[in-house]
């Protein structure tokens, strides 16, 4: 798969299994593991960041074949899911320090084309999430507001 805004290719990643099982050398069961979930949620942790923790910490691969569900189901579930998901997230605070660099760095024409892209992909991933009903119809991103969150 080709990257979104280049004209490269790469494949420098590995590949998951396509039926992964749950691993023999995992001690915890699932409730266990879904505490955990619950407990790393609430010290402000994200998806993801709780994903590493457990695969770090507990050796703990995919959480998805031993408990059935995802982490952001998980977190669902227990009314700890973010407002925004995770991945627009970080976009949209990506795009607002590029903003404050280009305050002060007006000339700097290569971020101020990369904030350019940043933003495309910011408004498609508003399209597609407002279209599985993850965020409002009425979200819209500004860079203005942005910037005062």
């Amino acid at each position: 798969m080709g990257r979104m805004h280049s004209h490269n290719y790469g494949k420098s990643h590995s590949t998951r299994p396509l039926n992964p099982k749950a691993p023999s050398w995992i001690k915890q069961d699932p409730k266990e593991i879904e505490e955990l979930i619950v407990k790393y949620a609430k010290e402000d942790l994200t998806a993801s960041q709780i994903g590493i923790k457990l695969r770090d910490q507990y050796s703990i691969p995919l959480v998805k074949p031993i408990i059935k569900k995802s982490i952001t189901d998980v977190l669902e579930e227990n009314d700890l899911k973010t407002e925004l998901p995770e991945d627009l997230n970080n976009i949209v605070k990506k795009a607002i320090g590029l903003q404050k660099h280009l305050k002060t760095n007006k000339k700097d024409n290569r971020n101020i084309r990369s904030l350019e892209l940043i933003e495309a992909n910011i408004h498609r991933l508003t399209v597609y999430y407002k279209k599985i009903g993850r965020i409002p119809n009425n979200w819209k991103y500004k860079s203005i507001v942005a910037q005062l969150e």
